[in-house]
């Protein structure tokens, strides 16, 4: 008898805490790809066309939500379309969305109170939700903007080492469900978990 497997969904009554574990270390792992692509260079946004351009490389973005540093808060996307066009936060929107249906308030408050890592979390969970091929931080003036990134351009490299030492630094280095997590990406990354 065939076993069939569940996949990895958001359930009701899901925390930030269980989707972070389960989606955090396949974000982990597509940093890792994007940090192949671009090397040391560092980001340069442009908000009006929707860019972000390392060297030579440039991707369409979408943004998240911003760490603002003086006061320590991440303010959603979605509550600043004045600032950012309603094109530059379609997925921040559907973030708010998922936040609302399966009542996860850390999607759907516009301003939280958050350090820089509880910002990563955020971008890594959504990027991770939302089919992105990784995320990244920009420093503005005083901001530090998270921008969702989807493009043939980072492409996926898998190695069992990498499953490895990319699952061990993740729970090692994040607040999760360790079962959680390692039932979720292994079954993102297409191994099967029995």
């Amino acid at each position: 008898m065939k076993t069939v497997e569940k996949p990895v969904t958001i359930e009701e009554g899901d925390s930030f805490k269980i989707l972070l574990s389960k989606y955090g270390a396949l974000a982990l792992d597509k940093q890792e790809n994007l940090s192949e692509l671009i090397g040391e260079e560092v980001g340069d946004l442009d908000i009006e066309k929707g860019q972000l351009s390392f060297g030579d490389v440039t991707f369409q973005v979408q943004i998240l939500g911003f760490f603002m540093q003086d006061s320590k808060q991440w303010s959603w996307a979605w509550d600043n379309e004045d600032i950012f066009g309603e094109n530059l936060i379609k997925s921040a929107l559907q973030m708010k969305t998922i936040g609302e249906e399966f009542e996860i308030p850390e999607f759907t408050t516009p301003l939280l109170n958050a350090t820089y890592d509880d910002c990563h979390t955020l971008a890594m969970t959504s990027s991770s939700i939302l089919g992105m091929d990784a995320y990244y931080a920009v420093s503005e003036d005083g901001l530090d903007i998270f921008v969702g990134i989807k493009s043939d351009l980072i492409v996926e490299h898998d190695s069992p080492k990498k499953f490895r030492d990319t699952f061990y630094t993740f729970q090692k280095n994040f607040n999760i469900y360790p079962r959680i997590a390692f039932e979720a990406y292994t079954k993102l990354k297409g191994y099967g978990y029995f």
